[in-house]
């Protein structure tokens, strides 16, 4: 494989992969880059993750493609002579280049456009910008299917997992909480198994939520295949996401990568049932090291479904939450900067809004409010048919509540409620 493999690839397949031919030539050539990198390698390699970081992507590809050696890495790194980084490059090029291979790179992204997938990656609107607090192990890039912007435009996300073995009680904890959040404004994100997650996706749905999968392999497939339906569902109206290439199997190692991602993404984790052995312990532990607020949800003390979530309160300071209330509440406490926000390029400090009003409105106020939705833009005639008010009188109103952070104008003139954390 050379360097011009990557950018000799079909302009029409690449074209339906970005979703339109908005890039210019330097924003296409990266998001090849990037996802030739994602081909090359495991999700979470942080050697990769600091290259791109250090010199791009571009020059990244041309290192690993072009005969470069490890020394060379390691200099491009900063690290020009430092032993430990020369074995490290030495051990990252023995996992890449095996993997340089043009036809399957190329069928991966036929594969991709086939289902209609589309990447997404960091610079574009549509990036999960929580994802670039995990640093150097951030993905390169994303893979997706439904609404690319759907995670990025969820002003309130919150993460809902555990066991795939769940009991009647933990499914029940997991609907009742999974609904109360979607009336709160929130986006549910999980990983789309059996059990819990597939709970929390469908009471989602149910309420005309927002819902969010990540999968541990290629998007191309969903997995498990029983939740084929499900997720098809879910990309109808939220996203289902994945960084690993079209054609990627599902494995261990993948699926505890993934769950970086699910913790990442949510202004808290909370755990609703669990065994000692649930992969849903690894999501919990991603959460803390990231500093975000884990919850989970107690159960009988005789009950072995629910024995992780009590050694997560011994073990991991994890709050006890049993509703939907409390597991707001907890998402409130995520320490994410308004600024940090904007840095990430996909807002401005204005667009991150108050932990809570500044004031409560007036009856005006909250007759405009009520006839605001946080999930469809309205207009001001729509708002005030809604509201019995005249049009006039409700464009007299919304720009105190959009000072307030209660309400926010979109392109075009429309207007959408915003979340207020309690």
């Amino acid at each position: 494989m050379n360097t011009t493999g990557i950018r000799a690839l079909d302009a029409t397949t690449f074209d339906a992969i970005r979703g339109s031919t908005r890039d210019g030539d330097e924003r296409r050539a990266e998001a090849e880059a990037r996802a030739l990198l994602g081909f090359l390698s495991e999700p979470g390699d942080v050697v990769l993750g600091r290259a791109v970081a250090a010199v791009g992507a571009r020059a990244t590809v041309d290192l690993i493609v072009d005969g470069a050696g490890p020394s060379d890495l390691a200099s491009a790194l900063g690290r020009d002579g430092d032993a430990t980084s020369i074995q490290q490059a030495v051990q990252a090029f023995k996992r890449w280049q095996p993997r340089l291979d043009d036809g399957e790179f190329a069928r991966s992204l036929v594969q991709a456009a086939r289902v209609g997938a589309r990447l997404v990656v960091p610079g574009d609107a549509e990036w999960p910008w929580r994802l670039d607090d995990l640093g150097a192990a951030a993905p390169l890039g994303l893979w997706v299917r439904g609404r690319p912007g759907a995670l990025a435009e969820a002003e309130a996300a919150i993460s809902l997992v555990g066991a795939r073995a769940a009991t009647g009680y933990g499914q029940h904890v997991t609907a009742e909480a999974s609904a109360g959040l979607v009336d709160r404004g929130f986006a549910i994100i999980s990983g789309g198994a059996y059990g819990i997650d597939g709970t929390a996706h469908r009471a989602a749905l149910a309420s005309d939520g927002t819902t969010i999968a990540f999968l541990a392999g290629g998007i191309d497939r969903y997995y498990p295949s029983g939740h084929e339906t499900l997720l098809s569902r879910i990309a109808e109206t939220g996203a289902v996401y994945s960084e690993v290439a079209c054609g990627t199997s599902p494995s261990k190692w993948r699926f505890l990568q993934r769950n970086r991602l699910i913790a990442a993404t949510g202004d808290a984790t909370v755990v609703l049932e669990a065994g000692l052995r649930s992969g849903s312990l690894n999501t919990a532990s991603h959460a803390t090291d990231l500093g975000r607020p884990l919850g989970a949800v107690p159960g009988p003390v005789t009950s072995p479904a629910s024995a992780g979530c009590h050694r997560l309160f011994r073990e991991r300071d994890a709050t006890c939450v049993v509703d939907a209330a409390q597991m707001a509440e907890l998402a409130s406490r995520i320490g994410t900067s308004i600024d940090a926000r904007a840095v990430a390029g996909t807002g401005t400090a204005g667009d991150a809004g108050p932990t809570r009003p500044a004031a409560e409105p007036g009856p005006d106020g909250v007759r405009v409010l009520d006839a605001l939705s946080t999930r469809s833009a309205r207009s001001v005639d729509d708002i005030a048919r809604l509201s019995g008010m005249s049009p006039g009188h409700v464009m007299a109103v919304l720009p105190g509540l959009e000072a307030e952070g209660l309400a926010r104008r979109d392109v075009g003139g429309l207007w959408t409620r915003r979340v207020v954390r309690r």
